[in-house]
């Protein structure tokens, strides 16, 4: 989880140590005062591809997905740093000290830990900590955030074997809201002045750090608790830093995944998945995974794109935030749902207008009744939506008659031959049922297999056939209050 006991620390992390001959060929080149560095992203498992494309469209460089599902990695240079904070599709960012393709573990724990502490003197550490230093001038000053930094890997489910301590993997919306005005402790003033106050008294800031390890596999000697405490400990032996597990200045993550090792340096302090929502409600998707299925369906200028069951308006918020030329309707049956939706519009549009930019967002708000959506037949180009999984609401049961219901009302204002449709849910058999009662309506076209909250669930890409609504098999009359009552007995408890 984190290093282990506190001891005396002085120098910052100016006062690096020797660095060995490594394999990171990116990490050690320089010219001039731009250096090259490797960074290292978390992205939600699925839309690795997506972060990798979205990469190279406003960066410019290739990435390359790693090993490790939900996470991909691309060299930059100094001086655009600050594009990869601009990136929509990535939760957390990190620096790269380096990384081993294929680390030869010890047979035995005291061996493999022993290595482990070696390890944190023989790394180069110098340009990593340089970016650091650097990437602090472009975020926003807050305060400690209790539980520790948001660069946590991914949920447990997806690190199989990895023992990992419970505040490592917990996200509360609510976290930063509770510290946001706390001051930092132990750092100078003049540290936010000027980062030249830093180099000229190294030895006037106390550095406090934790590691923090993400692991996967079942073939190692060792719990993630003992090589983060090991190496922890051989980093602070290395820096004389001083340890803290909540209240600290650098996160130092030990990434394994079976035979793949990479150490880094967090750029992150929460995740950036939280960037829109203000008010959450039980089932709000990450801002990261709403990107990525706005990209999968790639919105146009001008497109009619609908949400139906917006819950807290995540969706059509980062839609209308990132592809802002297309006009977002967000409805929902119930009030409160529709209530949260609105409290995040008017959020954005707040932080918008106290930076100065223009605050007016493409979106629109309705409370409605799924069933009979008040849409004109064949208006609407694209509908992205989130349908219920039958966990936290509804039920499975249910799902077999609403399901069908949804996609026919769908198809009825979508626009034939051109409309599309990005639909997540984890009830994949009931959903295959629905699609193949649909054909005549809907074609599948693509699936992406994602993880929510540690349940393994599918985004369908749905394309609209030429099939005129009303003149189809599918088109089976169902009574609008049979469907109403389906609906409000899955959002009542939204």
């Amino acid at each position: 989880m984190s290093s282990q006991e506190d001891g005396a620390a002085e120098p910052g992390p100016d006062t690096v140590g020797p660095s060995s001959s490594s394999s990171s060929t990116d990490n050690d080149a320089t010219t001039g005062d731009i250096i090259s560095v490797t960074i290292g992203a978390t992205v939600p498992t699925g839309f690795e591809h997506t972060a990798a494309e979205e990469v190279k469209e406003k960066i410019g460089v290739d990435a390359r997905i790693s090993k490790d599902r939900g996470r991909i990695y691309f060299p930059i240079t100094t001086d655009k740093l600050f594009q990869v904070h601009l990136l929509r599709s990535v939760d957390n960012l990190f620096v790269v000290v380096e990384e081993y393709d294929n680390y030869q573990f010890k047979e035995s724990k005291e061996e493999t830990l022993m290595e482990l502490q070696e390890l944190a003197s023989k790394l180069p550490w110098t340009n990593a900590l340089e970016v650091w230093k650097l990437n602090r001038t472009f975020k926003k000053k807050k305060g400690y955030r209790k539980g520790g930094n948001g660069t946590k890997g991914k949920p447990k489910s997806e690190a199989a074997g990895a023992t990992v301590a419970d505040t490592e993997q917990q996200e509360l919306p609510q976290a930063t809201s509770t510290v946001e005005n706390q001051t930092e402790e132990s750092v100078p003033e003049a540290e936010s002045d000027t980062q030249d106050s830093v180099e000229a008294a190294p030895r006037a800031i106390l550095i406090k750090f934790r590691v923090t390890c993400n692991r996967a596999g079942d073939k190692h000697s060792f719990s993630s608790n003992e090589a983060a405490r090991d190496f922890g400990g051989a980093v602070q032996e290395f820096f004389q830093w001083k340890a803290d597990m909540t209240k600290f200045d650098i996160e130092v993550l030990l990434n394994i995944h079976n035979v793949e090792v990479v150490i880094g340096i967090a750029l992150t302090e929460e995740s950036l998945h939280r960037r829109n929502i203000s008010h959450f409600g039980p089932t709000t998707l990450r801002s990261t995974l709403c990107y990525g299925m706005l990209r999968l369906c790639k919105p146009q200028p001008s497109d009619i794109i609908l949400d139906p069951m917006c819950g807290t308006g995540a969706i059509p918020l980062e839609g209308a935030i990132e592809f802002n030329s297309s006009f977002y309707i967000a409805g929902d049956n119930y009030d409160m749902a529709v209530n949260r939706t609105v409290n995040n519009i008017c959020h954005i549009q707040k932080r918008r207008a106290d930076k100065g930019s223009i605050s007016g967002l493409p979106i629109d708000t309705v409370r409605w009744d799924l069933c009979s959506l008040p849409m004109r037949t064949s208006s609407v180009d694209i509908i992205i939506t989130d349908m219920p999984f039958g966990k936290r609401m509804g039920s499975r049961k249910k799902n077999w008659d609403l399901y069908p219901s949804c996609l026919r009302e769908m198809a009825r204002v979508c626009r034939p031959g051109s409309g599309k449709a990005v639909l997540l849910t984890q009830d994949k058999k009931c959903f295959s049922k629905a699609i193949s009662r649909m054909g005549g309506l809907w074609r599948k076209l693509h699936t992406v297999w994602v993880n929510v909250g540690g349940l393994h669930a599918g985004v369908y890409l749905l394309k609209r056939t030429e099939a005129v609504f009303g003149q189809t098999p599918e088109d089976v009359y169902e009574s609008r209050e049979e469907l109403w009552f389906m609906y409000c007995f899955y959002f009542s408890f939204c």
